[in-house]
């Protein structure tokens, strides 16, 4: 835990989602759960933590997706704003304020970025050629053009980025190109634009990025050194699109700030809106502090197909902007998988969140504990509805369920539910045991602030292990005739152990850790305190923590996923 006290305060972000479509479980695993964990951890620490989101409502993904549904793109993002907000706050994400980049606050603020730049002279300004659909009458910028990745072949490549590899792009990039509009091959029309030299800002981003080798992860780092190596080219910072925030300049009426100039500063933007709201001065979130000291630790968790956005575009923005400071760490993850196929919004093929809600109420952490169990951290992982189903039964129900519930019903069939400890409040009287919920203790710290959220979670159920192994060794419910003393003294040690289990287990499954401190009729407590059981204190009554999931409910969901691909 040592690594996290240089830091006087936290501003953790996690990718902005576009509000053209609904949340899927692989968004979940690549930007939100993880974070909302490290933060939930961070404030168990009692750290000064900010988390900031909110809707990503800007470019050519959501005119394309009101075109699609007859409809504006002011209804899109209202419509798919409030259920991603609702999703988030019904599967329980913790943020301190989900913003959006419609709001007032975005556009002033994206604006005064753009000519803090222009007037620094940082743009380039040149007429190109760029594509255009005549049936259509418009530029093609982004998602408004497909072709054939250069890179990867892949010929679903957009005109900012393949989403495939990751590589960045440009739309004459594309290879046999394509209007998302007409259908038919676009023609080359000049236009003017700014743009930010981003081969200006090459030696710096290579010293900066490697500084941080050995402390991002290698698959982060890798990836910032390829695009390093090939040649940083400079990018478009606006657009010729009818929908976004207008460009700050005369001459560029009718023009649109590039959705990835504007989206990163959301998370400013919301910064700021939360500052007014609770009456803090976000500039300490954001700033450089006069002493170095006071400087926030900044952290985006990502999806890797937002690396080059977080470690090259925004970090060049900022610096020259200037006064910012920038990420200490970008945790991307790598992509979550479906059944042996790639999630897919456009074949329908995803497990999307408010679904999963309605048809599993009350299993939020059911689905957090799986999905935490294969986080894509380094490589892709995959979820399955058959190992959804083994995990909840074989280790949520059969451990650490189990194990809870064991003690508590013993608890109350051999002491009625009562605490009766004369020396006072109870604590471990086995020094093993003691120890080695230390160790682990010690293991999920380091592991936590590593970002291996998956080997924490399991440093948590090993400790649910242990308690299911303690118990049967020392089988309270037969010494119980002989010796109530050892009895009492093996199931005061597992209550105290349970204590530690559910103060764990709050970052990872927060409802579940609020079951136990219920059933042991305590509140909760951070990490550098200790739950007391003091003589006569009082248990309430056990409740199953899980229940089995049933094949039934599994196969009803692997047949949807086969009728989606049929349809697809």
């Amino acid at each position: 835990m040592s690594q996290l006290n240089k830091y006087k305060r936290f501003t953790i972000t996690s990718a902005l989602p576009y509000a053209n479509g609904p949340l899927h479980i692989g968004h979940l695993a690549g930007a939100y759960l993880p974070a909302d964990i490290f933060v939930r951890y961070l404030r168990m620490l009692k750290k000064d933590v900010v988390y900031i989101c909110g809707s990503d409502e800007h470019g050519a993904a959501i005119t394309i997706k009101a075109k699609k549904e007859g409809t504006t793109p002011q209804a899109i993002i209202d419509k798919y704003h409030k259920q991603i907000k609702d999703s988030f706050e019904e599967f329980g994400v913790s943020f301190d304020i989900y913003h959006r980049t419609s709001s007032a606050i975005h556009h002033d603020l994206s604006q005064e970025f753009f000519l803090n730049l222009y007037e620094k002279g940082e743009f380039v300004e040149k007429f190109s050629e760029q594509y255009y659909d005549e049936d259509f009458d418009q530029f093609l910028a982004d998602r408004y053009i497909t072709g054939t990745c250069p890179v990867c072949s892949n010929d679903r490549a957009y005109g900012d980025q393949c989403e495939n590899c990751g590589t960045s792009l440009n739309p004459t990039d594309l290879i046999n190109p394509v209007s998302t509009l007409s259908g038919k091959a676009p023609v080359l029309k000049p236009t003017k634009h700014w743009y930010l030299p981003l081969d200006k800002y090459q030696p710096w981003l290579e010293k900066w990025i490697d500084e941080k080798e050995g402390e991002w992860k290698v698959n982060v780092f890798g990836q910032c050194r390829s695009w390093l190596k090939s040649g940083l080219q400079p990018r478009s910072m606006t657009r010729d699109l009818d929908w976004g925030i207008d460009v700050p300049l005369e001459e560029a009426k009718g023009k649109k700030l590039y959705v990835w100039m504007d989206a990163p500063i959301g998370y400013i933007s919301a910064t700021k809106q939360w500052a007014i709201d609770n009456q803090k001065d976000w500039q300490q979130y954001w700033k450089k502090q006069a002493d170095d000291a006071d400087d926030t630790c900044l952290i985006h968790f990502i999806g890797k197909d937002n690396i080059v956005f977080h470690c090259i575009i925004f970090p060049a923005i900022l610096k020259a902007h200037g006064d910012y400071v920038l990420p200490q760490n970008v945790p991307a993850n790598e992509f979550l998988n479906l059944e042996g196929d790639k999630l897919s919004t456009s074949r329908n093929h995803a497990v999307w969140l408010h679904e999963y809600l309605e048809e599993f109420p009350g299993k939020q952490d059911e689905l957090r504990y799986v999905l935490t169990s294969i986080l894509p951290e380094t490589a892709d992982s995959e979820f399955t509805w058959k190992d959804y189903q083994a995990r909840v039964n074989n280790e949520l129900v059969a451990i650490l369920g189990n194990y809870v519930n064991r003690v508590m019903i013993l608890m109350h069939k051999f002491f009625d539910g009562k605490v009766e400890s004369e020396g006072g409040n109870i604590t471990f009287t086995d020094n093993e045991l003691n120890a080695e919920v230390g160790r682990y203790y010690d293991e999920l710290g380091k592991n936590l602030e590593s970002y291996r959220f998956r080997q924490a979670l399991q440093n948590v159920m090993d400790m649910a292990r242990l308690g299911n192994r303690y118990l049967t060794e020392q089988e309270p419910w037969k010494s119980i005739k002989t010796d109530a003393e050892a009895a009492k003294n093996a199931l005061h040690n597992s209550l105290v152990l349970i204590g530690h289990l559910a103060t764990c287990l709050q970052p990872f499954l927060p409802r579940t850790a609020e079951k136990i401190f219920g059933m042991l009729n305590v509140a909760p407590v951070t990490f550098d305190e200790e739950i007391t059981f003091a003589n006569g204190h009082q248990l309430n009554a056990a409740s199953l923590l899980f229940e089995k999931i049933e094949d039934e409910a599994i196969e009803k969901q692997v047949q949807k996923l086969a009728d989606k691909k049929a349809a697809a």
